[in-house]
């Protein structure tokens, strides 16, 4: 790496929790000054704006959340096993190096969907990448007959997607994290009734 991409890289990590706690438009330069003892110009010199800086955090942290399932999905074999992955890291994030904040998935799509096409469009992109990757994974189950010929590869996918993300939400404003483990609980039965 040469000293400019070692610079940016240092930004980012240090800058990526920040834009996941407080979001877009709740990040300031100052957070960001104080995030990486970094001067205004030192951060301007290496991205355009604050929107490049934005979306380098996003993809940041949605790369650690991608880490994380591909490593524990390496340890399984079964297709159901590896649907259950996602239940067990979802359900115990804070037993995983998960981006400080929570999903950036969530937290993007919740704040930019009438704000910010650019992280609108990442967030998109992550759903659509996740989605094709679950459903793979039932496609993969079904043609293993671990699962049902009739089984709806993207229905399950979407389906699965939107109760952890909701989970998440709902035990994150409520604070009763006992919320995310009654879904995840209703969704592992789900799994397991493929």
């Amino acid at each position: 790496m040469s000293k400019a991409e070692e610079t940016k890289a240092f930004i980012i990590e240090k800058i990526a929790p920040v834009f996941n706690k407080k979001g877009y438009a709740g990040t300031s330069l100052t957070d960001m000054t104080e995030a990486t003892g970094l001067t205004k110009g030192s951060i301007y010199g290496n991205f355009a704006n604050k929107d490049e800086v934005a979306v380098a955090a996003f993809d940041f942290n949605l790369k650690k959340i991608n880490a994380i399932l591909k490593g524990e999905m390496a340890k399984e074999t079964s297709a159901r096993e590896k649907l259950l992955v996602h239940v067990r890291v979802y359900e115990n994030f804070s037993k995983y190096a998960f981006p400080s904040g929570g999903c950036p998935v969530l937290n993007t799509s919740t704040e930019a969907d009438d704000t910010h096409p650019a992280l609108k469009q990442r967030a998109c992109d992550a759903i659509m990448s996740w989605k094709k990757n679950l459903a793979g994974i039932i496609k993969e189950g079904i043609a293993n007959k671990e699962f049902g010929k009739t089984t709806d590869p993207e229905q399950i996918a979407v389906t699965i997607i939107a109760m952890l993300e909701g989970a998440i939400m709902i035990a994150g404003v409520t604070g009763k994290a006992q919320y995310r483990s009654h879904v995840a609980k209703s969704l592992a039965k789900l799994i397991k009734a493929l």
